[in-house]
């Protein structure tokens, strides 16, 4: 039989050059990411908050979360993954219409979803999503499952209710995961400026107080803090950067974040 679009595997779209496309490498690379963490004993939070730039730029800070994954490896089943589509317009939201996503590590299973619709224009060239998916499999094995929805143009009362949905039909060994970087080509000190009081804004769950400019999975983060806030969860920073502090050059930089939300200790 023919295929048809819900039965198709995403190949990968960034290989070779957000991270290496070699699986050797890959793996080592991110391996290394995570060990450089060290290991981390804390209870598992119900959703993490992680930059999506290439590795040698942000994989020091996103592997503050999956350092954190790593140690609940075998509970976590399935991770909804939420954020923005850099490529192609979107109004609300859009899950993948696809069976698995392939990296060079193998292919990871997609879990279809009945909350949203399905496009394919927002995921097929977008690198938010698909950069977590090599951290996945290191940080969590082979047998998870991913469900990612791009968040476009959207009332935060409304992907918080979408986020809701998603997190509820995924069910109890499931966490969120949600991608985006913060302010973009700023010198060093206009960007640790303009990125701390993003920060403030995310612990103190105030999505209102964060521009489009301030964070380019803006729709998704928003969405986010508002379930977190209707949940009583909270976010904790777990780690801040721009690129200049991995590998780039301070005039014009871009700011990455990790945050576990997760509900206060009593």
């Amino acid at each position: 039989m023919p295929s048809t679009k819900s039965e198709t595997v995403r190949p990968p779209a960034v290989a070779g050059r957000f991270y290496p496309a070699d699986p050797g490498r890959l793996r080592r690379d991110v391996q290394r990411l995570i060990d450089e963490v060290g290991p981390v004993s804390e209870p598992l939070a119900a959703a993490y908050i992680v930059p999506h730039a290439g590795y040698r730029y942000s994989g020091p800070v996103a592997a503050q979360v999956y350092a954190r994954l790593a140690a609940h490896r075998g509970r976590v089943k399935r991770v909804v993954l939420v954020g923005p589509s850099h490529h192609a317009p979107l109004r609300g939201h859009a899950a993948a219409p696809y069976t698995g996503w392939q990296t060079p590590l193998g292919l990871v299973r997609a879990a279809p979803t009945a909350v949203v619709g399905s496009s394919r224009l927002p995921h097929e060239a977008e690198h938010a999503l698909e950069v977590q998916l090599p951290f996945l499999q290191v940080a969590l094995g082979d047998d998870i499952e991913v469900t990612p929805v791009a968040c476009g143009m959207s009332q935060t009362p409304d992907t918080a209710r979408v986020i809701a949905a998603l997190l509820e039909e995924a069910g109890d060994d499931a966490v969120l995961v949600c991608s985006t970087d913060l302010s973009h080509y700023h010198d060093q000190a206009t960007a640790e400026r303009v990125d701390a009081a993003t920060a403030e804004a995310i612990k103190s769950l105030r999505p209102r107080e964060i521009a489009p400019q301030h964070a380019c999975g803006v729709f998704a983060l928003r969405g986010t803090l508002a379930w977190a806030d209707a949940t009583g969860r909270r976010p904790r920073e777990l780690a801040r950067a721009t690129s200049a502090d991995t590998a780039g050059t301070p005039d014009r930089v871009v700011g990455y974040p990790a945050f576990a939300v997760e509900r206060p200790a009593l």
